[in-house]
């Protein structure tokens, strides 16, 4: 099975795609493994199969798109859920419903996609600003507090928050929110770049090297990576906006800690 070639990693703006239709099949029909992805499915739900795609599948840390595809003759595919699928490696998986029943996709037709942009770039702003409070934090309290590590984070707007190893107690908060809000106001630049083992170590970030077996990937691929100019470049594969000021007010909510750990909140205008 080929993989899917992920158009909006190499243009985040790119809101409508033609693209070629490679496999369409009901939920029903799918791997137990794929059904799983999908667990509110119902009877006429289909996933449909394309060569590329600008749909960003939930996934580190973000929500995935949502949108639609149509055909030359009409035929319309409401997608409201896109995953990665577990079978195989690297295939895009959209889900949802063909307008009529009557009407679907078949191998080899050739569709428009289109996204919601508005949500689009809601999802893009909580991402970049996701690790623009990650980088803030790092420079603060690296040195401050034990242990200290950047875990995971999410991006989903209902619960924004990034999670790093050791205890960041309360009286931080105000120090973070001062530092994000310094480099949101710098507008400091956001860009894509694709390194391979040798950039990451010529980079001093041998410690965000990604397990490109676990990836799936072949060693003459390069891992796509987000630098954030004068802050933190990251390993990411998702969207984001062009500068760090287009995030909006990037509001520190609260520090949690449990276990070692600590949690971080955000939350945008």
């Amino acid at each position: 099975m080929q993989r899917t070639y992920l158009a909006f990693q190499h243009n985040a703006k790119l809101y409508a795609l033609q693209t070629v239709v490679t496999a369409v099949r009901s939920v029903a029909a799918l791997e137990e493994a794929n059904q799983g992805l999908f667990k509110h499915a119902e009877e006429d739900d289909h996933v449909v199969v394309t060569e590329q795609t600008i749909f960003h599948p939930q996934g580190g840390g973000q929500p995935s798109d949502v949108g639609a595809m149509k055909g030359v003759d009409g035929t319309n595919f409401d997608v409201s859920m896109v995953r990665m699928s577990a079978i195989n490696d690297g295939e895009v998986l959209h889900f949802g419903r063909f307008t009529s029943a009557s009407s679907i996709f078949k191998p080899g037709d050739s569709v428009t996609q289109t996204i919601d942009s508005e949500k689009r770039n809601l999802y893009s702003r909580y991402h970049t600003a996701g690790h623009v409070l990650g980088a803030a934090v790092r420079h603060l309290l690296e040195k401050e507090v034990a242990n200290f590590d950047e875990l995971k984070a999410s991006h989903f707007p209902d619960s924004a928050a990034c999670e790093f190893q050791g205890l960041i107690e309360g009286k931080w908060k105000d120090a973070i929110q001062t530092r994000v809000d310094e480099y949101v106001s710098k507008a400091m630049p956001v860009e894509i770049d694709w390194w391979d083992e040798n950039d990451f170590k010529a980079n001093g970030l041998e410690r965000l090297i990604p397990d490109r077996k676990a990836m799936g990937m072949t060693d003459d691929e390069k891992f796509r990576v987000v630098k954030i100019v004068g802050a933190e470049t990251y390993p990411c594969g998702g969207t984001h906006v062009d500068t760090t000021e287009l995030c909006g007010k990037t509001n520190v909510k609260k520090i949690s800690r449990a276990k070692g750990t600590s949690r971080v909140s955000y939350v945008l205008p």
